[in-house]
């Protein structure tokens, strides 16, 4: 399998900081590049919570961390880097900047991956001078439980970088999704977008609350979502005949006038107080913090019920889960970390 021996990550925000902690927890040594003073703080703040869900993941032992250092410039994060991961704020004038900083001084064999969530690759492509090599590889947070990862090439990629970079993000237990069709906010936030909007239009038009509006997410389709998906989801619905049937008793109520999916609430000062209200009664005085140590406890458990399904082969998420783990353990060996 591809591996990585040193990647660089430019820029620590909460995504940026999400890959360090995978990367490092997977033994890999770590440059980072953010003027952000507070970079070291928040960095450190991430990679607590991704030690301790990795420990619970892990009771056995973790292989031996990989180094963190932060550069002072760009040019000196990216030497000797297999790996490069661009996550700066979503304005294409920064990443044009940042991007071409990092083609200027990064190995010519480097894979660049983007973790925009919505720019194409082939917008950001003009600033570079080796454009072959940058795909989008856009994450989910937290990215150190979450396996998915979107491979998007831009019309200069290369085929040979598509499969570099699917091969060396699945080295670090990660599922790489390469994306047929290069479109703005590729297939997940795509999907998301639709749920956020609807959701929106359900608070403003007070049909529910934020509170509410979860329950009913995670008491329903959220368990069969994460376990299932969507589609076999649905196969399932349409009993023995499957998707056909499914498609044929459902499928006309498409073009009935339930939702309000393309149009647009104004986020105005009421909606916004409204939404953050309603969250901050939610919290019930949890801290961010509090809730990500919650959230982490319980995509481990669920990954870890699911590890144990399909006789014991794991099902979805779990079966990755499964294989991970057991290459952490294996890792360790090799690093004769205890």
């Amino acid at each position: 399998m591809t591996t990585i021996t040193k990647a660089a990550a430019i820029g620590g925000g909460v995504i940026g900081a999400g890959w360090v902690a995978r990367l490092a927890l997977n033994g890999i040594d770590v440059a980072i590049f953010d003027p952000d003073p507070q970079a070291a703080r928040k960095v450190g703040e991430v990679m607590e919570g991704a030690r301790r869900a990795y420990r619970r993941m892990a009771p056995d032992g973790l292989p031996k961390e990989g180094r963190i250092t932060y550069a002072a410039t760009i040019a000196e994060a990216v030497a000797g880097a297999d790996l490069i991961q661009e996550s700066v704020p979503e304005r294409l004038e920064v990443k044009h900047k940042v991007l071409a900083e990092i083609d200027a001084h990064a190995p010519a064999e480097a894979v660049v991956g983007s973790s925009t969530s919505g720019i194409k690759a082939s917008d950001m492509q003009s600033a570079m001078q080796r454009p072959e090599r940058l795909v989008v590889a856009h994450p989910f947070n937290p990215v150190y439980l979450l396996p998915l990862v979107e491979i998007v090439g831009g019309e200069q990629t290369s085929g040979q970088a598509v499969e570099r970079a699917r091969a060396l993000y699945a080295s670090i237990g990660m599922k790489p999704v390469v994306i047929r069709k290069e479109i703005e906010a590729f297939v997940g936030d795509r999907l998301l977008e639709a749920v956020w909007r609807e959701a929106l239009w359900l608070i403003k038009d007070d049909v529910t609350t934020v509170e509410e509006l979860d329950d009913i997410m995670r008491y329903s389709f959220g368990l069969r979502w994460a376990q299932m998906g969507l589609f076999q989801t649905y196969r399932i619905a349409g009993g023995e005949a499957g998707m056909r049937h499914f498609m044929a008793q459902f499928g006309p109520c498409l073009s009935w006038p339930w939702t309000k999916l393309m149009d647009v609430p104004e986020l105005t000062d009421e909606l916004v107080d409204k939404i953050a209200d309603q969250s901050d009664e939610q919290a019930k005085g949890l801290s961010i913090h509090e809730l990500e140590r919650i959230r982490d406890d319980n995509l481990v458990a669920m990954m870890e019920a699911l590890s144990k399904e399909n006789d014991g082969k794991g099902w979805g998420a779990g079966a990755l889960y499964k294989d991970f783990v057991e290459r952490l353990g294996e890792t360790k060996a090799k690093s004769g970390e205890e």
